[in-house]
């Protein structure tokens, strides 16, 4: 093994030989900053940077298409939003909301999560065995062979101003089963519920938000809604700190395609922590 590929880069050069004049030199101002009590540091470490091309290729294989799949149906297989795999990789985690339909029994509807690349799709089977629908997650248990799992990092260490990312598939599988990655700046850690103007506007939903006000991620970034349960995750260690789960839309629904308002929000790992932990208890 080359010993010289061992070394911090910037390294080599300083303990390479040196000229002989420079050599003499380096020693004598090192003698008079010893003798004089003065201490310097030649040599400043800086922590390495992962490169996010080489982390995507670890953190895509475990990122998903979740949605319904209809044996008899045209197309036969809905992608409906996004997931990735945690645990040993036969559970899958998502948002809560895109499984509030019920699935219709006549037409054999299943769960579904869809595992390829292109047009190579491969349908897994899936079980709805956890939901948090107050905060929009779900866990599904999934059918065949573990996928590679992703880690679920410590949410609460984020902080505003971070560049992130997050994986899945904003428009379905309309180009194939290929996910887009995006960079998503933390702009802020916001609680879930906002202060109405008037009485009048309370619903149902937000006096449940005023009761369990929790914080949400805002990210600057432009999510639309195939990317519902894709995994925000930091670029130098892969770990997810997040679940995209809404867009901030101005107007009707379909300005969330037309004109996106570039505010996203993520759900904190943490409460995938905890429906993880539940669900496990569960099964004990």
């Amino acid at each position: 093994m080359n010993k010289k590929s061992l070394l911090p880069p910037g390294l080599y050069r300083i303990c390479s030989p040196l000229p002989d004049p420079v050599r003499r030199l380096t020693v004598w101002m090192i003698s008079k900053l010893r003798t004089s009590g003065v201490l310097i540091a030649l040599i400043v470490a800086t922590p390495a940077h992962a490169d996010v091309a080489d982390m995507l290729v670890r953190i895509k294989p475990g990122v998903v298409g979740v949605g319904v799949f209809n044996p008899t149906g045209s197309p036969r297989a809905n992608l409906q939003g996004t997931g990735f795999a945690v645990l040993d990789g036969t559970y899958v985690v998502s948002c809560a909301h895109i499984f509030a339909r019920p699935l219709d029994s006549e037409k054999k509807e299943t769960h579904a999560v869809f595992v390829g690349r292109d047009r190579q799709m491969n349908v897994r089977t899936a079980t709805v065995i956890a939901t948090d629908s107050a905060r929009d997650l779900a866990l599904l248990k999934i059918s065949g062979a573990p996928l590679p799992p992703l880690l679920l990092g410590n949410s609460d260490t984020a902080r505003e101003g971070w560049q992130l990312y997050f994986t899945g598939y904003p428009i379905g599988s309309v180009l194939g089963l290929n996910p887009s990655t995006h960079r998503a700046g933390l702009a802020a850690i916001v609680p879930i519920f906002t202060p109405l103007p008037s009485a009048a506007r309370l619903t149902a939903r937000t006096l449940k938000q005023a009761k369990d006000a929790y914080e949400v991620f805002g990210l600057d970034a432009v999510a639309y809604p195939g990317n519902s349960g894709s995994p925000v995750w930091h670029p130098d260690t892969g770990e997810v700190l997040g679940v995209v789960n809404s867009v901030y839309v101005k107007g009707s629904k379909d300005a969330a395609l037309t004109a996106p308002s570039g505010i996203s929000y993520a759900i904190p790992a943490k409460y995938v922590h905890q429906l993880l932990e539940r669900a496990l208890q569960k099964t004990k």
